[in-house]
């Protein structure tokens, strides 16, 4: 049987924000871990900390606010929070690359598409312009855009939506990167561009065996492209397992709302859809015990007391739920 090669290993990870009212813990010890070649979704509402762990991998947490106050970020072996600035600047872009939710905010207006693909061969690979000018092109031919050569030339705000995600994705795999992670990838786009997207993105992964590490609220995508799945839900992981489980039998009483709240197409509704009743707490104001217990259906004394760790459960997934403790048997005896 072949080993399994782990290309990121997320330890305990924590990332605070630091404001006049207090301190944000937008990542509080996450832990996660994604196989060469393979594809992890990272799903939750907003505010659950999806994004600031994408940041928090590449290093890119604004430093006048916030930082980095505990855990590893190990890429290939190598911890990534020992790197220094120039070390990272190698590493973004090169060996990781991101696709970010906006390309309209996240692309250069003032440089044209082709020379802003072209700009990062020249700084990571040490091309010359005209090596650089060629690779571009090909690579927005790559990635399927009609008539390369005269796209190359124009500018972010001359293309569609769906076009300009297009050349987000050519500048992510320019240099061929091992990781690559998409914050929202086909969030501003319409539904059958995002079909479009997220089956370039499947098709060049495999071509060029790169991980992918998807953030998303949309189970449809993480049902369509992910192996693996972590749940979050305000700064922690709630639920971690494969994708077969997460959808068949899923464990955390947030995973089971979050299905349920998705409609179904193969049923009639005549009242209101399921949705999750309450709303996330305020950072500055978490729950004492378990984060969900104020929403939860479930939640009895402990869950509102202590704080749950992430469990392993038998068929070797991970669920952050005193259901699945010795101490909850404890209690439906006192509740009976």
């Amino acid at each position: 049987m072949a080993k399994t090669v782990k290309i990121l290993e997320v330890k305990g990870l924590r990332t605070s924000f630091f404001t006049d009212e207090g301190e944000v813990k937008a990542v509080d010890g996450v832990d996660f871990s994604l196989e060469r070649g393979k594809t992890i979704g990272i799903v939750g509402e907003s505010g659950s900390g999806k994004s600031i762990t994408s940041l928090s991998i590449l290093r890119l947490i604004e430093e006048s606010t916030g930082r980095i106050v505990g855990g590893e970020i190990m890429f290939k072996g190598e911890n990534l929070l020992q790197k220094s600035k120039k070390q990272m600047m190698a590493i973004r872009g090169n060996n990781i690359s991101m696709i970010f939710q906006e390309p309209m905010t996240s692309l250069n207006p003032t440089l044209t598409c082709g020379e802003q693909i072209a700009e990062s061969i020249r700084i990571h690979q040490k091309a010359n312009r005209k090596e650089a000018w060629v690779k571009a092109v090909d690579m927005l031919r790559h990635v399927g855009i009609p008539s390369p050569e005269k796209r190359a030339k124009q500018y972010p705000f001359e293309l569609s939506g769906g076009m300009r995600q297009r050349v987000m994705i050519a500048i992510a795999l320019a240099c061929n990167p091992e990781l690559l992670i998409a914050d929202e990838p086909t969030t501003a786009l319409d539904v059958t561009i995002q079909a479009q997207i997220l089956e370039l993105i499947k098709k060049l992964q495999e071509e060029m065996g790169t991980s992918l590490m998807i953030i998303t609220h949309d189970l449809g995508v993480v049902a369509e492209m992910c192996d693996k799945v972590a749940v979050m839900y305000c700064g922690k992981v709630v639920e971690y397992a494969d994708v077969k489980t997460i959808f068949t039998n899923p464990k955390h009483p947030y995973t089971v709302g979050l299905l349920n709240s998705v409609p179904k197409h193969d049923q009639d509704y005549e009242g209101d859809l399921a949705v999750i009743p309450g709303a996330v707490p305020s950072p500055f104001n978490l729950p004492q015990g378990c984060r969900f217990a104020p929403r939860c259906p479930h939640a009895r004394g402990i869950c509102r007391e202590e704080l749950p760790e992430l469990l392993d459960s038998a068929d070797g997934d991970q669920v952050r739920c005193w259901i699945y403790s010795e101490k909850w048997e404890k209690q439906e005896e006192e509740v009976r």
